[in-house]
């Protein structure tokens, strides 16, 4: 079978323009990373298009900008000393983020309408609507996150937050395969050394890993505890599954949280430089060398993990932690299409 057999047929340009769209999909993670470890999320209170496709350029504009934000929760208890220049540091982050967007947005509408045009969405035509319908969800969420915080609390809801980056991953996950596919990869037969399913295992532990650093992030945790393998000077520390009910420990106990990050990264961590000796051992093709990618890049996962952790979690390692969390979650995807295919 060649790749002109194959459906839906292999396009090209499809693919070159849905790797655009998770490269630009990556650096909205990334720059919504930094928005939260800046503390800068609520810095925009407004949901409105035509102020948000330009940033304030004029001190009337700055000013009032400053003044909606001087209303919120979090400046009256937390930042009531700050100055505008501190204000316009944490509104540029904001601000950013919401505007890449609406880039993504265009980025991806005006192509798809292209090539829907041109015939060349054939097979694909559906799922390209499937994407279009959870970027608008998305953006959604993006807000629905931004109120629990305004005018209730200090951050936004550890939960919507990690629902937001869920449905980022769900996104760039849909692209990335369906990019793949475009490209007919991959090319040739191949063989795991596992079962098919085994790759699905391992991006289903990456997302849970990934939620519970979300959460951790959060709930402003991540500094908690500066110290390891202990955590407080404990293998497990005494206070964790402390609260009542039971599912606050995974939203305010930051014991828990770091029990729980750490413990799921150790059994990815596993699982998946398990997966790559299998598949170095008994694999072959694409989804022999996409699977030692998978192993090596969760090896250095984990080490990053722990440097960022004893370094207190600082905004440079965490936001790089949170990199390679996204290049771990889509070389799992390489795998998983590799073997499934």
């Amino acid at each position: 079978m060649t790749s002109d057999d194959i459906w839906p047929p292999r396009e090209v340009w499809v693919g070159r323009w849905l790797l655009v769209i998770c490269a630009l999909v990556v650096a909205m993670i990334l720059v919504g990373g930094a928005t939260r470890l800046t503390d800068s999320g609520l810095s925009i209170t407004e949901w409105d298009l035509g102020k948000g496709l330009t940033p304030p350029l004029t001190e009337s504009r700055w000013s009032e900008e400053f003044a909606l934000y001087q209303r919120t929760v979090e400046f009256q208890e937390q930042n009531s000393e700050m100055t505008l220049a501190e204000f316009q540091y944490i509104y540029w982050w904001e601000w950013g983020h919401r505007f890449l967007g609406k880039v993504i947005g265009v980025a991806f509408a005006l192509p798809a309408l292209f090539f829907f045009f041109t015939g060349r969405l054939r097979g694909r035509f559906r799922v390209t609507l499937a994407l279009f319908a959870l970027g608008a969800l998305q953006g959604a969420i993006g807000w629905w996150m931004v109120t629990s915080g305004l005018f209730s609390g200090l951050d936004v809801s550890p939960i919507r937050l990690a629902i937001h980056l869920g449905v980022a991953l769900i996104i760039l996950a849909l692209a990335l395969w369906v990019a793949l596919g475009a490209f007919a990869w991959p090319r040739a037969t191949g063989r795991l050394g596992l079962p098919r399913w085994a790759p699905f295992v391992l991006m289903a532990l990456v997302f849970a890993q990934v939620m519970l650093g979300a959460l951790l992030a959060g709930s402003r945790g991540g500094a908690a505890y500066a110290d390891w393998p202990w955590i407080g000077g404990e293998w497990i520390p005494p206070t964790a599954f402390g609260l009542e009910p039971l599912w606050a420990n995974f939203t305010e106990d930051h014991a828990t949280q770091h029990l729980l990050h750490r413990t799921v990264g150790y059994v990815t961590a596993l699982a998946a430089v398990g997966m790559a000796l299998a598949a170095l051992a008994r694999g072959r093709g694409e989804a022999r060398w996409t699977a030692a990618v998978v192993g090596a890049l969760a090896l250095a996962q984990a080490g990053l993990g722990v440097l960022t952790v004893i370094s207190a979690s600082p905004l440079s390692l965490s936001l790089a932690h949170q990199a390679g969390a996204v290049a771990l979650w889509m070389a799992a995807l390489a795998a998983a299409r590799a073997a499934w295919r």
